[in-house]
Formats: C-alpha cells, structure tokens, sequence
C-alpha cells in the first residue's frame, strides 16, 4: 500500500490510527514497520509484564535506523488521554526538583499504549530500576542491573566469560542474576533485590561489584567510564542503577542495522559464549518469537 496510507485498527478497545506499515525502518533486512508492530504485537503477552508499572523513555527512529533517531522522556503532544503517565522530578531526589522542573513519562501497561508508541517509531523502550507506586509516585528500586560492555577487540565471547564472574559474585551476595543480551555488542546482567533500595545504594552495590572484579582481572575487566580504557576489556557500567538513568527493557527491539532484540538467554547459553566465541549471537525479532514459542520466557522470576 503507499505510504502514507493509514488505517484505524481496535486494540483493546481503542481506536487508534496506524500509518505507514509499508515503510522500511530497517533497510538491511527490508523490515517494514507493520513488521514492527506485529513482533510488538506479537511478543506483548511476554512484555508486558516486565514494563508494568515502570516509566518508559523511548527512542524514535521516524524514517529508519539508517537516519537520524531521538530520546523522547516526556509524553509528545497529541497523547491520548487514556495513556497511564507518571510525573517525575528531574533530579535524582525523589521529593524535590531543583528547579521545580519535572519529566512525564507514558506508563507502558497494555497492549493499546504498546502499539500507540510503537507507531511512533518508538522501536527502543528503556526503563528505570524503579517502579511506580500505587500513589503515582516512583518508589525505590526493585533490581540491579550491570550492563557489559566490551571495548574492541573484545566482544561477546569475553563478556560471556566475565558474566560467570559477575553472577559469582552477586551470588556471594545471595543474589540470583539473570542474562539478557543486549540486541548491541554486549550483555546485561539483572538481579532482583530481596528488599526496595534507594537508588543510591543499589548503584553502590552494583559499583562495589564492578570496582572489585576490576581489581581481581585488569586485564579483562574495567570499571572506570573513560572509553579509552576499555581497549580489549569489558566495561562493568554499574552507574545505570542510578534513579535517573535507564536500560533497553528485555524484549525490545534495538534500533541496529538488523532488527536485534534484547533477547534473555539461558546460564547454559551464557557459558557456551565463553567457551566458543561463535557459541552465542544476538538475536533477531523472528529468532526470538521462536524462542519464546518452544521455552517460554527466560527472563520470567
């Protein structure tokens, strides 16, 4: 159909006008945006759940990832009415904004405001380590993340090895982790905290863990954010615990030349990479569909 033809389509309930299913958002593979919608469409029974209650930053790519993309925080203009959202000061204090500004997010709880965004061309949807309370309000933290990011020549193959360190190490801490791969170059690490944590404090366990295993392997593993230090080396970024920053939620799509997905794999997986440097791959939309359809969803506690 041409592309600028749009339809009007239920989902739950609401109407919403989709437009541009034929254009071409990743030119690579010739994935067109209905394609899009209905991986999201699709894979929104497993999402879903790991969105609830969690403010959404997106980033948009209106013609494609071969052009330009933009972070978009706050709610656009022309929102719906019904879209959930949540008000959050910009700073990192919970109570107060220094100079009283604050963002709105949109709440991502149904499969109607997954597709509004998606039509967007919201294709990443990151979130917070915090979630929002019954009061409107974000509460503290609910899990860690570690995200690992291997400096050239280094790639997936030693972040693989240096995961098994890393869930060591949050296991002396009586912490289970689970491993998702990013859709990009490398992995994120997530661990569920027994108790809500303020922001601070899951940053600075997340640190202590990084900065330690920096000590134990120098060679492999870097925890400073300089990037020229990460030759050859994993970057453990533990400051994405911070309450401001966000992570690609597992099962969204990666705005890269293919339609990479940031896929959870299995420890068994996981330790395949480390052996064998072609042992692990980042998943496509389609391969991930498959996955989910014969093991479930790995990322489920």
């Amino acid at each position: 159909m041409p592309s600028g033809t749009e339809v009007h389509v239920d989902v739950d309930g609401r109407t919403l006008r989709i437009t541009n299913l034929d254009k071409v958002l990743y030119p690579r593979t010739g994935t067109t945006k209905g394609e899009v919608l209905h991986y999201y469409a699709q894979v929104a029974p497993t999402l879903l759940p790991h969105l609830a209650d969690r403010a959404v930053t997106r980033i948009r790519w209106p013609h494609g990832v071969q052009d330009s993309s933009f972070f978009e925080k706050n709610t656009p203009p022309g929102t719906p009415s019904w879209v959930r959202t949540v008000t959050v000061p910009t700073t990192g204090s919970r109570g107060s904004s220094r100079h009283g500004d604050t963002l709105v997010f949109p709440v991502v709880d149904d499969l109607a405001t997954l597709t509004w965004l998606v039509n967007l061309a919201s294709l990443e949807l990151h979130v917070h380590q915090w979630r929002v309370g019954r009061n409107g309000r974000p509460r503290n933290a609910d899990r860690l993340v570690i995200d690992l990011d291997p400096g050239e020549p280094a790639g997936l193959h030693e972040c693989c090895q240096v995961a098994l360190l890393v869930r060591d190490r949050l296991a002396e801490r009586d912490l289970d982790c689970r491993p998702v791969m990013s859709g990009s170059k490398g992995l994120h690490l997530y661990a569920d905290l027994p108790g809500r944590m303020p922001s601070e404090g899951s940053t600075a366990l997340a640190r202590e863990i990084a900065e330690g295993l920096q000590k134990e392997r120098p060679g492999e593993v870097t925890a400073t954010m300089t990037k020229a230090k990460r030759g050859g080396k994993v970057f453990l970024d533990w400051s994405q615990n911070a309450a401001s920053k966000t992570t690609i939620t597992p099962y969204s799509l990666r705005g890269k030349e293919r339609p990479y997905v940031a896929a959870p794999v299995s420890w068994d997986e996981v330790a395949a990479g480390a052996e064998d440097p072609l042992g692990l791959e980042q998943l496509t939309f389609d391969e991930v569909l498959a996955r989910i359809e014969e093991r479930g969803d790995l990322f489920a506690t």
